[in-house]
């Protein structure tokens, strides 16, 4: 059989050859069809590729977030829970101490408030954020620095602002003049020990011990606690421990508490691309459609003006079986070549593309090349030439040799 198979395709090498600026005319449909294919799965896959870094950048995958449920949901409305389990800075600890893995730990709790600037008596309207003392790596200190984990752990009055922040409490030029100055808000009075760098903010900030909230403001406004595991593939595994933490040592409702990942986020994501993928493959796939038929057109032209060929081999003992694989043979190898030559012409357009998408969109978006495309066109070749070439090869076998000779 394989031998067979060997013969086939040699004799469609022969004929293609002795045919050769008819059979290319003849796979131009295939050739672009293929390079649109090749183009537009290549883009798509350098955008996945480019959306998968930002999110990589912007959001971390080691992450898992911990989040009190305040409200509850009866018949599709949302209401306020009577009571609710909560995690405050000492839980929160003995939770992360409780872990097999290592993991770093922030808590945050976020609400506006008007602070009051002692010195000079003005009031200004500001996000409060209490924390630990963990902060973002995107953090700059301006003038003097941050509070410590000793700071917080001692429940220490103080805090540090945002630039904007410190500018509407001492003017536009004089924000360092801030330092070591006393605000107060809600019974609480601080000490500012930092000013962060100037960068664009909506509103102003203003960052404090978590520790200096009591629990009935942490109750009324339950923070924000993260896990950040050293490896991804540890981030289950905790996040499993964390709720198994959480259902043992606080009471309350099984679902007061909200355990989840960042990996929801690029399974969205990756769903989003794929039906972009499957979408925009079955437009382009039309052309491809569209060259296959022009396969079949130049076998069945092949056909009738190889009859006598035809004829004289089923004279000689070739049975049906060898015409048809003798023909599909010629239709996937025409096929192939088509291909093969889109794929190339695809690569030369993306190319050409890629510089122009990033000088409209100024993104370092680059296209990717990955084995599945290649994948896709190798099968899709094959199919084409199977399917375009069947009802020229069944047509073909099932020719009368005598009939076939006679007509030359």
């Amino acid at each position: 059989m394989l031998k067979k198979i060997y013969l086939s395709f040699s004799l469609a090498l022969q004929n293609i050859r002795a045919r050769l600026f008819h059979t290319l005319l003849s796979i131009l449909g295939i050739v672009i069809g293929v390079a649109a294919l090749v183009t537009v799965l290549s883009l798509i896959d350098g955008m996945e590729k480019y959306a998968q870094d930002q999110i990589t950048r912007t959001t971390s995958l080691n992450a898992i977030f911990i989040q009190t449920e305040t409200t509850k949901l009866v018949n599709n409305l949302r209401f306020k829970k009577e009571t609710y389990a909560f995690l405050d800075h000492d839980s929160f600890r003995k939770l992360a101490a409780s872990l097999t893995h290592p993991a770093k730990t922030y808590m945050q709790m976020k609400q506006s408030s008007e602070i009051k600037v002692v010195e000079n008596d003005s009031t200004i309207g500001s996000f409060v954020i209490g924390t630990m003392s963990a902060f973002p790596p995107d953090m700059h200190i301006a003038y003097g620095g941050f509070y410590t984990e000793d700071d917080v752990n001692k429940q220490k009055p103080v805090a540090f602002v945002n630039h904007l922040f410190a500018e509407q409490a001492m003017g536009e030029n004089a924000a360092k003049s801030l330092m070591g100055k006393t605000i107060a808000f809600n019974n609480k009075t601080l000490k500012v020990v930092g000013i962060l760098e100037e960068e664009e903010s909506r509103a102003p900030e203003l960052y404090m011990p978590i520790t200096l909230f009591s629990r009935e403001e942490l109750k009324e406004n339950p923070p924000l606690s993260v896990l950040e595991a050293e490896n991804v593939e540890h981030v289950q595994g905790l996040k499993a421990q964390a709720e198994k933490w959480l259902k043992a040592n606080l009471a309350g409702d099984p679902t007061d508490f909200k355990v989840a990942t960042n990996e929801g986020r690029v399974e969205q994501a990756a769903k989003g691309f794929m039906l972009f993928r499957v979408v925009m493959g079955l437009i382009v796939g039309i052309s491809v459609i569209v060259g296959g038929v022009g396969v079949m057109n130049v076998l069945l032209i092949s056909v009738t003006e190889r009859t006598v060929e035809i004829g004289v081999r089923k004279a000689m003992g070739a049975k049906k079986q060898d015409i048809l694989l003798q023909f599909l043979a010629e239709s996937v190898t025409v096929s192939l070549l088509g291909s093969f030559l889109g794929l190339v012409l695809g690569i030369l357009a993306t190319l050409a593309f890629v510089p122009i998408i990033k000088a409209f969109a100024d993104v370092p978006f680059q296209a990717a090349y990955t084995l599945d495309t290649f994948l896709i066109i190798s099968v899709v070749a094959i199919i084409v030439g199977v399917v375009f070439g069947t009802y020229p090869a069944t047509r073909a076998a099932k020719l009368d040799p005598v009939e076939a000779i006679r007509r030359e």
